[in-house]
């Protein structure tokens, strides 16, 4: 399997967004902002469409259009405070119909479904390179920022009343959703990129343990479940997005499962 060139970019790929996704989404799940994942990964084909169009990198061109919708997230956070959903609402619709408009125009002469269910074949060197330096940007600002994002995710008045900048570490944020998004939506596909963003930190708080490691666990469980699609889509043909979602659901259903079964054996123990 890995004497193929579009494999082994395929699992360097893989390795990078399985670190990287569950660190961005622990902290939209804690916050309840799992929606603005699922957003951001569908505006992102918007920018995968521009990118086609005008001969750019389309990893490229998603981020920085992604990066535009999670800025205009956050301000209009400030016009609709107890319409939320709204903020969501108004953001998938630009960017659908940017997207909608543009591929059905005609003006993409490329294959757009690589993007929409992720695709091993069409992975290619420059592709690698781009998630690579995007990654470690992340990595980097994620670094930075982290005792900052925790306060923020458990906390945000607190954190405000405490001099943190709030504001502007949130702007920050959404460009870091927004650069995990753009790399991995070539392997695991727009459709279903939310659920690798939420789930495996949905399964890992099943568990009940401190942030650490609940961080820890959906970092095990993301490369878990990506590491499954990459290699089952390879032996059976399909697209890697489909089968690392099944996974996911999978795998947070045995959690919940186990937990339910092992709660009960602990009750009647004890009686």
């Amino acid at each position: 399997m890995l004497q193929y060139e579009f494999m082994q970019n395929a699992l360097i790929i893989s390795i990078l967004i399985s670190v990287l996704c569950p660190c961005i989404g622990i902290f939209l799940v804690l916050r309840r902002y799992s929606m603005i994942g699922d957003t951001l990964a569908h505006s992102s084909l918007a920018g995968v469409a521009i990118g086609l169009t005008v001969n750019i990198n389309p990893i490229l061109s998603a981020f920085v259009f992604t990066s535009i919708c999670g800025a205009l997230i956050e301000f209009l956070r400030d016009y609709f405070k107890k319409y939320a959903e709204l903020i969501l609402t108004i953001v998938l619709a630009l960017s659908v119909g940017i997207a909608i408009t543009i591929i059905s125009s005609g003006s993409v002469h490329a294959n757009v479904d690589s993007f929409l269910f992720g695709s091993i074949l069409t992975v290619s060197k420059d592709d690698v390179y781009t998630v690579l330096v995007l990654s470690i940007l992340s990595a980097i600002v994620l670094f930075t920022l982290y005792h900052q994002l925790v306060f923020i995710t458990f906390d945000e008045e607190a954190a405000k009343i405490a001099g943190v900048k709030v504001k502007l570490i949130n702007y920050i944020f959404s460009l870091l959703v927004a650069a995990t998004i753009s790399v991995s939506i070539r392997i695991v596909g727009v459709l279903v990129l939310s659920s690798l963003i939420a789930l495996p930190a949905a399964a890992a708080m099943q568990l009940g343990k401190g942030f650490k490691t609940t961080l820890i666990s959906t970092i095990i469980i993301s490369i878990i479940d990506i590491l499954t699609g990459l290699i089952a889509s390879y032996y059976i043909g399909c697209a890697p997005g489909g089968i690392t979602a099944l996974v996911s659901v999978i795998i947070l259903a045995v959690i919940i499962i186990a937990k339910k079964i092992l709660g009960s054996t602990k009750l009647v123990k004890e009686a």
